[in-house]
């Protein structure tokens, strides 16, 4: 900072000043009708005033406990790019060493010439805008800079705490105020350097009607740091805290001109500046200086990653460790000057923002949303999250807009959450895996009566009731029976049903809380047996974040957001806690993944799905009259899920016209799985492709038994022996062998050979050896020709057949 220079004001002893400023308070607080006689006979009581005086200034406090003024919070993406800026003051707060010295030679010339010689209040200037006040003079107030600082504090103070009377009492025209005012000033130079203290004035003082502090208002205003204000910016700015309104530059260019002007003349005067500098700056207009850039409050401005900045909010605002209460936490963020680093990757948010309005514009004619949420498996961390609507309040030009967001829960600010449809069945999958089941079972595909007797719900019995509704929705099955493989890969309904049906559903729905998933409303998944068709209301965030767990390998991460917070001061607070458990075990889970690898393939309802050159796994879902349609898939390095469907309710998207295409039908293996295909193609460039693991034997055909040897046995025998052993056991057509008639020529599969438990085993009865066949009869003596005359022109009798030997 350049010297400033020495100040003409003789020493004066603390007597003499409270009661120079008494008699100014006195003069100014009645409007300058006291006469200038009733001024000296205060003076001259001083004795009297300073005995009452003496006690204030002992009573103050050994050191001053100054608060840190109110700043701006900011969110970060992954990469520190801002997302959003959260105030109720527009503050940055910055040291001196980063505010241009132009600046605080202007607020010294214009607000406190002798700040840097006097002790918190200044006797001269009293006696000059008192003389001036009695005087009938413009108005003056003779507050040092110092006084001005103490009196932010005290209203910042108020508007912090929520205490209107602290602000009134800290801003009354009072003998009471102005007493305080100069304790506190006192008091606090003698504990403050001066540059702290001019510091702590620049960073609290209003600058304009909606920015505080001087770096707030250099980026408003001039698109700058304080660091690098000029003269001319630096003198504007000192000029408006006087009336932050008034002085406003851009609602009052030519007031704010000309209040400009005299701060560049007291700077002149002050010998701040040169005469050539002061006539280069009052030269600009004050509209050529501006290049004003509003700062954004709230996630509204965060674009299409307002509502992941909702999401975040609402879950520091659940977090107890940031305050005992909502109102606490508020304050903190929007008071606090935090840095909040969260996991949004804005390349992938960018890409599934493209991938949904792509199937469904905003604002398209069929009132159909889409919403889509991206994790990463084994962190859990967040980094898209998306829907096909604006953030904000519906207009008429914008009829789709919604703070709702339908990618959460109420807990976060969405909503109760969606039937899942078919895409729960991967609950029962994993559970028909866990029991020892394998996916080369043989499940009836047709049977739809389920007697409220057949089901087995042990935690919730309640809830048993006969379920003979279903039907086989997204899938046809081409026999009664079909593998629980080609079951998933077709998601056949019935099947599943009757899996579930042979197990415990709360064991089935135990899977899916492990794994994350509850109702929209924070409440648990009902265990009935509708359940295994999705007729629980999920979010796409918990969809996305289960699926996440296999493709971890059976590990379940609770969702993130936020990875670190700092406060102003660089230290760090407590943040949402993160944990990862290990819920299914590897060989269930690769049993899980290589099935649902099948529905991604061309022969499977995620078709649409498919990535080229790379292995994906999902779910198609689709829930009655096609009121919401899923698809949830990952790969091993990224989780997705979408939904689509109407957020006022369950209603049907048949035979509705959607992005000018007219549909039938609406199925989780269309709009949604073509969407969360777009969407990792984009999201996985670059990554290397990883494959899943290898499925066990066991996962995939069950424990395997050697067929035993029955060849030879009579029929009944053989029956009976495999039966015995739980084989489902058919008899075939007697064929000729070399066996005895009655006993077991073969079956099939052959002897020795490995099969599940329970498989079904063909006997082949003999029928005995094959007839010896007749020999030929002998032609006529007559027509025999002679041994030694061969007749002639006639060929020679053909050859016999070989005997056939005995079909095996």
């Amino acid at each position: 900072m350049s010297a400033l220079p020495p100040s003409s004001a003789r020493a004066v002893r603390p007597r003499q000043l409270v009661a120079l400023m008494l008699a100014f308070v006195l003069a100014a607080g009645t409007g300058g009708v006291l006469v200038a006689g009733l001024v000296m006979p205060a003076v001259g009581a001083a004795g009297t005033v300073a005995t009452a005086s003496t006690d204030l200034f002992e009573d103050l406090p050994g050191e001053l406990a100054i608060p840190q003024p109110s700043q701006q919070s900011v969110m970060l993406a992954a990469d520190g790019s801002p997302i959003a800026t959260f105030y109720l003051e527009n503050r940055i707060v910055v040291g001196l060493d980063q505010i241009s010295e132009h600046v605080q030679h202007a607020v010294v010339a214009v607000e406190d010439r002798r700040f840097y010689t006097h002790k918190g209040i200044d006797p001269e200037g009293m006696l000059r805008a008192a003389a001036n006040n009695v005087a009938g003079g413009q108005l003056e107030g003779a507050s040092t800079l110092t006084q001005q600082y103490v009196k932010n504090v005290l209203i910042e103070a108020g508007r912090v705490s929520g205490d209107e009377d602290a602000i009134k009492t800290a801003t009354e025209t009072s003998l009471g105020r102005k007493l305080r005012e100069a304790r506190l000033a006192v008091g606090l130079e003698e504990q403050v350097s001066k540059d702290d203290i001019l510091e702590g004035y620049l960073n609290i003082a209003q600058f304009g009607p909606s920015v505080w502090g001087v770096e707030a208002a250099s980026r408003h205003y001039f698109n700058t740091s304080a660091a690098d204000l000029g003269i001319g910016q630096a003198a504007l700015l000192a000029g408006i805290t006087q009336s932050p309104a008034r002085w406003d530059p851009v609602a009052h260019p030519d007031s704010a001109e000309k209040r400009r002007n005299e701060v560049l003349g007291d700077m002149l005067r002050e010998r701040y500046i040169t005469e050539q500098e002061y006539e280069e700056a009052v030269a600009v207009p004050v509209p050529d200086m501006l290049d004003v850039q509003n700062t954004p409050n709230g996630c509204n401005a965060a674009g299409i990653a307002a509502y992941f900045c909702e999401y975040v909010v609402k879950d520091l605002m659940n977090n107890e460790g940031w305050g005992k209460d909502r109102a606490e936490r508020s304050q903190m963020l929007m008071r606090g000057g935090l840095t909040i680093h969260t996991t949004l990757d804005l390349a992938r948010q960018q890409a599934a923002y493209d991938s949904v309005v792509a199937s469904v514009p905003v604002n398209d004619p069929s009132g159909i949303k889409m919403a889509m949420s991206s994790v990463e498996p084994g962190t859990g961390k967040i980094v898209a999250m998306v829907q096909n609507t604006n953030y904000g309040e519906a207009s008429e030009t914008d009829p789709s807009a919604m703070k709702l967001n339908l990618n959460v829960g109420t807990s976060h600010g969405g909503g109760q959450g969606f039937q899942s449809g078919s895409s729960f069945k991967v609950f029962t999958l994993i559970e028909w895996l866990e029991t020892g089941h394998s996916l080369g079972d043989l499940v009836n595909a047709k049977n739809k009566i389920f007697p409220r007797a057949s089901w087995n719900i042990s935690c919730a019995p309640e809830y048993k009731a006969d379920y003979n509704t279903a039907s086989n929705l997204e899938g046809i099955p081409t026999s009664s029976k079909m593998t629980v493989l080609d079951a998933t890969r077709q998601s056949i309904n019935l099947t599943f049903l009757d899996m579930a049906n042979q197990m415990d559903m709360c064991d089935i729905v135990g899977n899916a809380a492990s794994m994350g998933l509850k109702q929209g409303n924070g409440e648990p998944l009902t265990p009935n047996p509708a359940a295994v068709l999705g007729t629980n209301t999920v979010t796409p965030l918990d969809q996305a974040n289960a699926f996440a767990t296999l493709a971890a390998g059976g590990t379940y991460c609770t969702p993130v957001a936020v990875t670190k917070v700092t406060d102003r001061a660089g230290n760090e607070v407590p943040v949402p806690p993160s944990s990862c458990t290990k819920v299914l075990e590897p060989d269930v889970v690769n049993g899980v993944n290589y099935a649902l690898q099948q529905v991604v393939t061309r022969g499977g309802t995620g078709k649409n799905a498919v990535l080229p050159g790379r292995p994906a796994a999902g779910k198609t879902g689709t829930a009655n009259d096609e009121t919401h349609a899923w698809f949830v898939g990952y790969t091993p390095q990224l989780s997705g899920a979408v939904w689509m469907g109407h957020s006022q309710g369950d209603k049907s998207m048949m035979y509705t016209t959607i992005n000018g295409r007219y549909n039938r039908w609406v199925f989780g293996g269309s709009y949604p799985a073509q969407a969360w295909q777009r969407y990792m193609t984009r999201a996985l460039e670059g990554v290397p492709v990883q494959s899943f693991a290898q499925p066990g034997s066991r996962q995939l055909y069950g424990d395997r038994v050697a067929l035993p040897g029955v060849v030879g046995r009579s029929v009944d025998e053989a029956r009976a022996i495999l039966r015995d052993r739980g084989f489902d056991v058919t008899v075939a057509d007697p064929v000729t062998s070399g066996s005895p008639a009655g006993t077991v020529a073969q079956t099939n599969p052959g002897p020795g050979v490995r099969v599940r438990p329970g498989s079904s085993v063909t006997l082949v009865p003999s029928s005995g050896p094959a007839p010896e066949p007749e020999p030929s009869p002998e032609p006529p003596a007559e027509a025999k020709p002679a041994k030694d005359k061969p007749a002639k022109d006639k060929p020679p009798a053909e050859a016999a057949p070989a005997a056939q030997p005995n079909s095996a």
